[in-house]
């Protein structure tokens, strides 16, 4: 957000020369030039938040945009059905078979070999998405040597092609399912023998998602989404994004193993944040809660 603001004309006006008015038609400019309205709610609260720490700081005399309020946050989005995260995922186990069949049989090797390596990266990712409720930055950190067994640390976030710590600050481990865990290993073994067949460098690298055959550098995380977008256009689900699988696991958390277990698994640093937005995933509770009445009163 910072580095737009600073390329946008807005970003060059004198900071005195701001006002609600000059902020509003900003905004107008963005939507539309087709930018979404959770990020022009963004970078009003990016620009918002600089102007008020120059007044914090003594470095302004006058908060300009102290009583501005920007555009309202887009809803949050619902959880993908269980069904149809089944369907994509059979949808991309099968192109990566046909892929690799490909990367066997057709010319030139390199090409197929390049398609084939992104195909199964995409597999893994949709699978690993749906499994953990990982975040799509916590999905681009994570290296090879992060799963252990069955059970996976999160423990690093990237943003930006920078890679720092989680939104929360801190780590955070999940034991993954037996099927995730499978074709994770497969994966790596795949990886690896492409790699060396493809002449590579002779050392792979730690990254578990990178756009080169060697993994010695991670995939941005704007990447990953790009790549997932495109499986969901071509099983013509384009509505389905990498957040709205994280609104998936939660909400079946949620449901069967309530509100702390989905707090864990998703890395919120309050449960309080759990409660605000899937309220909504829990009526099984109330089903039992009027059970339980029914049962007292007879």
């Amino acid at each position: 957000m910072v580095r737009y603001l600073t390329g946008d004309r807005i970003g060059v006006r004198g900071v005195r020369t701001l006002s609600p008015r000059v902020v509003r038609a900003a905004c107008t400019a963005w939507a539309s030039n087709g930018t979404r309205q959770t990020t022009v709610s963004a970078r009003v609260r990016v620009l918002r938040s600089a102007v008020g720490w120059a007044y914090q700081e003594r470095l302004l005399d006058r908060h300009p945009l102290d009583l501005i309020r920007g555009p309202p946050q887009a809803p949050t989005r619902t959880d993908v059905p269980i069904d149809q995260v089944v369907d994509l995922l059979a949808y991309a186990r099968r192109r990566s078979i046909d892929a690799a069949r490909a990367d066997r049989t057709e010319a030139p090797p390199s090409a197929s070999a390049a398609a084939s390596h992104r195909v199964e990266q995409v597999w893994l990712l949709t699978r690993l998405a749906a499994d953990s409720g990982a975040r799509r930055g916590e999905l681009a950190a994570l290296q090879v040597g992060d799963l252990d067994g069955a059970v996976l640390t999160i423990a690093r976030s990237a943003s930006g092609g920078v890679v720092g710590p989680t939104k929360s600050g801190r780590i955070r481990r999940l034991t993954l399912t037996a099927t995730t865990v499978e074709l994770w290993h497969d994966c790596i073994a795949s990886w690896l023998a492409r790699s060396s067949a493809a002449g590579g460098s002779g050392r792979f690298g730690p990254w578990l998602f990178s756009t080169d055959l060697d993994h010695t550098e991670p995939a941005h995380a704007e990447t990953l989404g790009h790549w997932f977008h495109t499986l969901c256009h071509d099983v013509d689900m384009p509505d389905i994004t990498l957040h709205r699988l994280r609104h998936t696991v939660a909400t079946a958390l949620v449901r069967h193993r309530g509100y702390t277990t989905a707090q864990h698994r998703l890395g919120h640093a309050e449960a309080s944040t759990t409660l605000r937005i899937y309220a909504h995933a829990g009526p099984q509770d109330d089903i039992d809660a009027a059970a339980t009445i029914q049962r007292l009163l007879g």
